[in-house]
């Protein structure tokens, strides 16, 4: 992987000096840009959709601003590599922002070879910090191998609180490298983290009046950090980061047992799932009549679905009041 990064590397950097005075490269097909037109554009490259959404509801209308998500066309964060269209718009970016976590194990080499020497990088999970959240075991899951280092979930997204956090962290990013148009940047983002705050509270107020505190998924489950936001307790066949797709007869009979005794009328999958396990769950229950029904992780969001971050996280919503009542 490193042999082929640092080729990919060394063609995006002879690919922008072929391009110095000349027009803009192509991008490639897994790159969606939206772009102002203008000569003193300010470059926002972003790998994941969430934290590009973020980024263009900050910018809101200000002129100038080169927005680029890296991992589009439903690719998945966890098997995304850059291309060498990729690596030439980091390299040149003035803010860049990218997850953190092993899935993003690519970073470095690329940032090592970046020619804005004035570049502002997000890390999202060294943002989040403390907030961040070992990978776990729950009862029933599958295990992955032999132990290996402690591995971090990456899906820090999928809670509105760190969301706050990392809207702030884009508007001081924006703010630093576009200073004549901080005030704007930091006018939308307070407006933005009111919405956030606002579906926080319905969030909260869902799982208050709920009849259950617990939800299963048939399938990889990135959504611990939601759960450990509004003390949702949940079984999964697999951690967020798995590449497994097959269960175990044990984990399928482990999973129906808990569908039956404690009436889940819901089967969580997310939304890169082909339903097979979730199908063979159900077969494997008492009664069912239990619904499949699809959670989105964000991992896989593409532009042309013409959604946002929060039309997401709201659909999420309304799938969690019927898995829970």
């Amino acid at each position: 992987m490193k042999n082929k990064l640092a080729l990919l590397t060394a063609a995006a950097l002879c690919l922008g000096l072929a391009g110095c005075g000349a027009a803009p490269a192509a991008t490639s097909s897994d790159t969606a840009t939206t772009t102002a037109g203008n000569a003193d554009t300010v470059s926002v490259v972003s790998t994941i959709f969430p934290s590009y959404d973020w980024a263009k509801e900050i910018v809101g209308e200000t002129e100038g601003v080169d927005l680029t998500l890296l991992i589009d066309n439903g690719v998945d964060l966890h098997s995304y590599e850059p291309s060498v269209e990729d690596i030439a718009k980091i390299s040149t970016a003035d803010v860049f922002i990218y997850v953190g976590g092993e899935s993003d194990g690519w970073v470095d080499d690329v940032l090592a070879q970046a020619t804005n020497p004035d570049m502002v990088v997000i890390n999202m999970m060294d943002v989040l910090a403390d907030d961040i959240k070992e990978e776990e075991i729950v009862e029933g899951m599958e295990e992955e191998g032999e132990e290996e280092e402690v591995a971090y979930d990456e899906h820090v997204w999928l809670s509105l609180n760190n969301a706050e956090k990392l809207v702030s962290a884009i508007q001081s990013a924006l703010s630093k490298v576009d200073a004549d148009n901080a005030a704007g940047y930091e006018a939308n983002a307070n407006a933005y983290i009111t919405e956030l705050q606002a579906l926080d509270t319905e969030y909260q107020t869902c799982v208050s009046n709920a009849k259950r505190d617990t939800f299963l998924f048939a399938d990889r489950f990135p959504f611990r950090y939601l759960a450990e936001d509004y003390n949702l307790n949940y079984y999964a066949a697999f951690v967020g980061c798995s590449a497994d797709t097959e269960a175990s007869f044990e984990t399928v009979a482990f999973l129906a047992n808990k569908v039956d005794e404690l009436q889940l009328p819901v089967i969580l999958t997310i939304e890169t799932s082909d339903g097979k396990l979730a199908k063979t769950v159900l077969d494997s229950t008492k009664s069912k009549d239990a619904q499949v029904l699809v959670l989105d992780s964000l991992q896989s969001t593409k532009l042309s679905d013409n959604k946002s971050y929060l039309d997401v996280m709201r659909s999420n919503l309304d799938v969690l009041k019927t898995a829970l009542n």
